[in-house]
């Protein structure tokens, strides 16, 4: 397998899982919590030794893998349209926040911050997912294009999903910009979807 495709496929993955799980939190009010949680630790993997470690392990991204499979490939529902719509969105977002190189390293040192409280309490204590949706509300929701979740408004409401669901789309962002370094681009979404299918699909038989 191509290795610079088999690494963009698992950044793209890292993307999908992300918001795969903001789409489930907000029209169901809960996740799963395995995926949740390497989801929310690849923001404090920072200098890993190669692409995987950012998730722990090809388990971590399980999810990720199967939603960019679906959503991808020939099998797409409406509701794997709405994973599709969050993700590309955010892929957008991540190319105009390398445009800001403040943001950027407000990011990092705010992330840097919640990292000690993720050392002491767990990466998915509820302030440390607090601090990351506040690093979120404070940077990314600013820009002109944001994501809009869509789902019910029961669940929207509780401040403890809103909050999971900002931390997941940073989370998001992170894979973003970690696909974008190892030479992702916009238009291979659509040029070489086939060839990210197929090798989502093969990396998943690894699994079984």
């Amino acid at each position: 397998m191509d290795q610079k495709l088999y690494d963009q496929t698992l950044a793209l993955a890292g993307v999908f899982q992300a918001t795969s799980l903001v789409h489930m939190i907000a029209s169901e009010g809960q996740c799963p919590e395995s995926p949740f949680e390497s989801s929310i630790q690849s923001l404090f993997q920072t200098n890993p030794d190669r692409v995987l470690d950012v998730y722990g392990d090809l388990y971590g991204l399980r999810e990720g893998l199967k939603k960019l499979s679906k959503v991808m490939g020939q099998n797409a529902t409406p509701n794997d349209a709405v994973v599709l719509r969050y993700s590309l969105n955010l892929i957008q977002l991540e190319h105009k926040l390398q445009k800001s190189s403040d943001m950027l390293n407000i990011i990092g040192d705010r992330i840097e911050k919640a990292r000690r409280g993720a050392d002491h309490f767990g990466c998915t204590h509820q302030n440390v997912i607090g601090n990351l949706a506040d690093i979120y509300l404070d940077t990314i929701s600013t820009f002109r294009v944001r994501i809009n979740v869509s789902g019910h408004r029961a669940h929207l409401q509780v401040e403890e999903n809103a909050a999971r669901i900002r931390a997941l789309l940073l989370a998001g962002i992170r894979s973003a910009v970690l696909w974008r370094q190892l030479g992702g681009r916009r238009w291979q979404l659509i040029f070489r979807r086939g060839k990210v299918v197929e090798c989502a699909n093969q990396i998943l038989r690894e699994l079984d």
